[in-house]
């Protein structure tokens, strides 16, 4: 046996049946002075004799030595050689038994291999997924109305449905004005300065008019919609799924559809139209700004004179309608999205941002669906 020289050593004598491997001094990570094995050091030692320790004189220990010990049994299961810790304390003994013989192998990382017709069809399905959910979601909510109303049912209250109206609507207002001021302001610049090289000055009112009134107003409307509301709607159900307000909700048997999703969706329908109209004129208000002061050859009777005779009603009939479509678009799938959503704090903000992004998306693709119909209908 080795005697105590103050630093952490290891030494092989003569067993029965085999090898024992004897251990003095502190294996502490304090020392700094820990000795190495590796699988060279048993070449003494015949391929199936057992390994046994001798910790006689071992003193104080931690992890490094339950790190050596690891060691050990990693070369000696290279070799062929069992190891018996009998020998070592119990509790590091019990330690080890945790550990494997053999470390696990970092997983090496395939290649992603470019699947277009799979990543189309993941993405085919998941769009048919989601748009399943909306059209359910929008058929459960329009059944909930239609369907009569029971005593102890929670159906929507009123103050809900006006708290949701204060909401979308005037408190909105703000920055729609803004949106569709610059709008209007900017389509006239840029008419101006083109169309001041043809000297066709008193068309400026007509391309503001026709520009606002049925594409960019309502759009733009919309947007501001699903940036500011539909995201919030979208966290407010996600944060109240967070908090178990819908587990509870089902639990008493209220219907989710009639007492939280009706409110949101008829707020939207309500007062995007009207946005829109306002949004119309604050736009083309920012053209005649822009106009009158750019062109002095176009008067405020000539502008208001030609942008009357240029947009008619069924310009305006059009993106009323228009409007209220992407109302319920906006509403149905923000809804959804958070009623998908995780329990988590990030999933808020996660749901938050794809009700934004889903909503911009989707007011664009409508947009361009009504277009077709528009030139199909010749309005």
């Amino acid at each position: 046996m080795v005697q105590n020289t103050g630093k952490p050593e290891w030494t092989f004598r003569e067993g029965q049946g085999g090898a024992i491997l004897s251990l003095s001094g502190p294996w502490t990570s304090d020392t700094g002075l820990i000795p190495s094995f590796s699988a060279d050091d048993l070449t003494r030692i015949r391929e199936g004799d057992s390994l046994g320790f001798d910790t006689g004189g071992l003193q104080e220990w931690d992890t490094v030595f339950i790190s050596f010990l690891w060691d050990v049994k990693q070369a000696a299961g290279r070799s062929g050689i069992r190891t018996d810790f009998s020998g070592v304390p119990e509790s590091a003994s019990k330690l080890v038994s945790l550990l494997p013989e053999h470390p696990d192998l970092p997983q090496t990382i395939s290649r992603v291999s470019f699947t277009p017709l799979l990543l189309t069809g993941d993405l085919v399905v998941r769009f048919l997924t989601s748009a399943g959910a909306v059209s359910e979601l929008a058929w459960n909510t329009f059944r909930s109305v239609l369907s009569p109303r029971r005593k102890g049912q929670g159906h929507m209250r009123p103050a809900d449905l006006f708290r949701d109206i204060s909401d979308a609507g005037p408190s909105a207002l703000l920055i729609v004005s803004v949106v569709n001021f610059l709008l209007g302001s900017i389509l006239a610049f840029v008419g101006a300065v083109q169309m001041r090289k043809f000297s066709a000055d008193a068309y400026v009112a007509n391309l503001v008019g026709i520009a606002c009134v049925r594409e960019l107003s309502a759009v733009m409307t919309a947007i501001i919609m699903a940036g500011r509301t539909g995201g919030a709607y979208a966290a407010r159900i996600s944060t109240m799924l967070g908090n178990e307000e819908i587990d509870a909700l089902r639990v008493f048997g209220i219907p989710v559809t009639s007492y939280l999703i009706l409110p949101s969706v008829l707020s939207l329908i309500l007062t995007m139209p009207l946005l829109y109209l306002y949004g119309c004129l604050l736009s083309t208000f920012g053209g005649y700004i822009v106009t009158v002061g750019m062109l002095p050859s176009v008067t405020t009777a000539g502008y208001w004179h030609q942008l009357f005779g240029a947009v008619s009603l069924s310009q305006f009939y059009f993106g009323f309608v228009k409007t209220i479509f992407f109302a319920a678009m906006i509403a149905f799938s923000s809804c959804n999205i958070g009623l998908q959503a995780g329990r988590s704090a990030a999933d808020v903000g996660e749901a938050a941002t794809r009700a934004v992004v889903v909503g911009i998306v989707g007011v664009i693709a409508l947009d361009a669906i009504f277009a077709v119909i528009a030139n199909v209908i010749g309005i």
